[in-house]
């Protein structure tokens, strides 16, 4: 069972939590997958989604591919507890501008979740894990993304955004980054 081990009221009816957790059992509106580009999912969490949510995520999203690294696309989320999958490419380690990358797929992300009217939305930690981006790295860029779009987009739909991680090193991490909103 997920568990929240952290959490901030970023402002008024927008939420920022850390899960400990199963991202394929989060009950949220829609969950991001940790995609590449073609949307094959082979290995890492868009396997798991794929084997826990049925094929028929990954036919819809051969439909859709490719999409370019920063961007993101959206599937249904077959017998997943959410709605959504969102398909989000971030960047393998050393490819170069990684954190821009990174950086843009959190947003757009966030956006796509926002333009179809969504409550919640959980995260994995993306390109930490198989694209090897560094983790206390991959912590910063997604506080400062989710701070961003806060502070941008100040009528979003969205009310929670949750970041759920399996890992109890990466839960630390993220733990240690974010505790220092000071909020």
């Amino acid at each position: 069972m997920n568990q929240v081990m952290w959490e901030r009221e970023l402002k008024p009816n927008l939420w920022i939590r850390l899960i400990k957790g199963d991202l394929t059992q989060e009950n949220v509106d829609a969950i991001v997958n940790a995609a590449n580009s073609h949307l094959l999912h082979g290995g890492g969490v868009a396997a798991a989604i794929v084997l826990r949510g049925g094929i028929s995520i990954q036919l819809e999203s051969m439909k859709v591919a490719p999409v370019a690294t920063g961007n993101c696309a959206v599937t249904s989320a077959g017998k997943l507890p959410c709605k959504h999958v969102i398909h989000a490419v971030g960047p393998v380690w050393g490819e170069g501008d990684e954190d821009a990358k990174l950086f843009s797929a959190i947003t757009n992300s966030l956006i796509k979740a926002d333009s179809l009217y969504l409550d919640s939305i959980s995260f994995p930690a993306i390109s930490s894990g198989i694209y090897g981006f560094p983790k206390d790295r991959c912590a910063v860029i997604f506080k400062r993304a989710i701070l961003e779009y806060s502070n941008v987009f100040t009528d979003q739909y969205l009310k929670e955004i949750r970041i759920c991680l399996i890992d109890k090193n990466d839960l630390n991490i993220f733990m240690k980054e974010f505790s220092s909103m000071g909020i």
